[in-house]
């Protein structure tokens, strides 16, 4: 779903840009260009879970790769391509961001495998996590006057929701009519559209004076986030006591460990982690990855739900999307009013509540209804608190250190909110698909099934697991076999509902305790960069 950037910029950059006004307009276009091609590539998989599963035959776990395989590289590498843009140019680098972000399109286009799929995905990652922060300050450097930069901050700013907005029904206006890897394809052409784009109507811009890169931290935490997810995505299908799975959280817990000792010996850390001894920032990181995990795993469940178990088509799969995606830039204007007049704690509160109650609301719903106008209360209210969960989360973790850490303050928390969003799609999936596997195991025995319609079952559920299950064309096996498979996973992916709703809730009671309920914070410097 919506994402911005986690990149501190320099504090006071001496930018090395050329003073060119009349090239001020076609730099700014370039870079609305680019963070909306970056964002539609993280939202274009939601309307089509369903498409690539069925014609990929992926397992749950494969499934779960294809999203988070972009979402890591755009989660942990945002805050490394910030400096990369800095030491070596902003326009070089979002040209080149562009067309490696179009190789992966071509991948993906090209897969007849989930593995060619995931590798495709993971390489266009890589080109967004280096687009969003470019993007952003080849604007800002270009910009020079308040008024400038709120004009070019607010065009960018469209242009992320743009993207948002515009992903689902691409990639399901597509996929109704095509193979789904046409919809990588025409996103492909974009990426080397916005490349051609940059390198012709884009002011070239850096500011090297005291940036530098720390490879050390970077490596360490991105084979951290892998182990980690490893370990989740593939529980359920290789054993939570095999041997790989074991490994993988021993793994995660050495690199984190020496993240930890790095960035604290590091001399230009990629993160500060001396932010995280102020109680209330790291309770504000806490809020935001807890929160963030449950929004974009209650979409993820959305997704699923929508796509493989209802088997509806891509392009009504996509509305419920574009209706979630559609309310927060309609609203900005009241959040951004709201943001000074009663600060981020009682919109935070009233956010992740609201998140929340529409995931509790979405459980309800039974599995079986498949019209929009069933799902519309949940999806306005999911809608109105994302909205207001963006519009407050930057300045409730700024507005509690000190001036001269702002920056790096609301770098962290944009990072952290992208790891939540990461494990949203993982944990969901693993905890879903692990409850929907024992409720289909416990129930093939009383299914009616032949002792040989028996064997093929449970083959293709070791196999390929609930999901390729619910999905195999096995004849008259699949009839008999649907109201058992829906039924397990509509119970599985409830209960993932049920964790995303508590996730919600747990950061809503963090921004409660934490936040507070204080009207006038917003007067502080974080409200005033959230609103600008």
């Amino acid at each position: 779903m919506a994402a911005t950037p986690a990149y501190d910029p320099p504090a006071a950059p001496p930018e090395n840009a050329p003073d060119t006004p009349a090239r001020h307009t076609g730099t700014i276009v370039a870079g609305c260009l680019a963070v909306c091609l970056a964002q539609i590539g993280l939202v274009l998989p939601a309307a089509i879970n369903g498409s690539m599963q069925r014609a990929l035959q992926a397992s749950g776990a494969e499934l779960t790769w294809i999203s988070d395989a972009f979402l890591v590289p755009a989660a942990v590498l945002a805050l490394t391509f910030g400096v990369v843009g800095d030491l070596y140019g902003r326009k070089r680098l979002v040209v080149g961001a562009s067309l490696l972000a179009a190789v992966g399109y071509l991948i993906s286009a090209t897969s007849d495998s989930a593995a060619q799929l995931i590798t495709g995905q993971a390489v266009s990652g890589i080109g967004a996590a280096a687009l969003f922060p470019a993007s952003l300050t080849m604007i800002t450097a270009v910009t020079t006057t308040p008024a400038a930069r709120a004009r070019g901050l607010a065009s960018w700013t469209t242009a992320l929701s743009l993207g948002a907005l515009v992903a689902p029904l691409l990639s399901g206006g597509i996929v109704e009519h095509a193979a789904f890897q046409w919809a990588f394809a025409v996103t492909g052409i974009l990426a080397v559209a916005t490349a051609v784009a940059a390198w012709l109507l884009a002011d070239e811009s850096s500011a090297p004076e005291g940036r530098s890169l720390d490879w050390p931290g970077q490596i360490t935490i991105a084979l951290a986030l892998l182990a980690l997810l490893y370990g989740i995505i593939q529980g359920p299908s290789d054993g939570w006591g095999s041997a790989p799975v074991v490994l993988s959280f021993i793994g995660f817990a050495v690199f984190l460990a020496a993240f930890v000792t790095v960035e604290n010996r590091a001399a230009a850390p990629m993160l500060r982690l001396e932010l995280f001894r102020i109680p209330a920032f790291a309770a504000s990181a806490a809020m935001a990855v807890i929160g963030m995990f449950g929004f974009l795993g209650g979409a993820y469940d959305l997704s699923i739900r929508l796509g493989v178990i209802q088997h509806q088509s891509p392009l009504r799969a996509a509305l419920p999307f574009v209706v979630i995606q559609g309310i927060t830039p309609f609203i900005w204007p009241v959040l951004v009013r709201l943001l000074h007049r009663v600060g981020p704690g009682p919109m935070l509160v009233t956010g992740f509540t609201s998140l929340a109650a529409a995931q509790l609301w979405l459980r309800e719903v039974p599995v079986h209804e498949t019209g929009l106008g069933a799902l519309l209360g949940p999806l306005v209210l999911n809608g109105v608190g994302f909205g207001l969960v963006v519009a407050a989360i930057t300045a409730a973790a700024v507005n509690v250190v000190p001036p001269g850490l702002t920056g790096m303050a609301g770098a962290t928390t944009s990072l952290v909110r992208d790891l939540g969003q990461t494990l949203g799609p993982a944990i969901v999936g693993a905890v879903a698909l692990g409850m929907a596997a024992d409720r289909i195991t416990g129930g093939l025995a009383s299914a009616g099934l032949t002792p040989q319609e028996h064997g093929i079952a449970s083959a293709v559920l070791a196999d390929g697991g609930p999901l390729a299950l619910h999905t195999a064309d096995l004849g008259p096996l699949s009839g008999k076999l649907a109201p058992l498979t829906t039924d397990a996973l509509a119970h599985g992916y409830d209960t993932g509902l049920l964790l995303t709703a508590a996730a919600c809730a747990v950061a809503a009671a963090i921004a409660l305790v934490f936040v507070g309920l204080r009207p006038g914070a917003s007067r502080t410097a974080g409200a005033k960069e959230t609103a600008a």
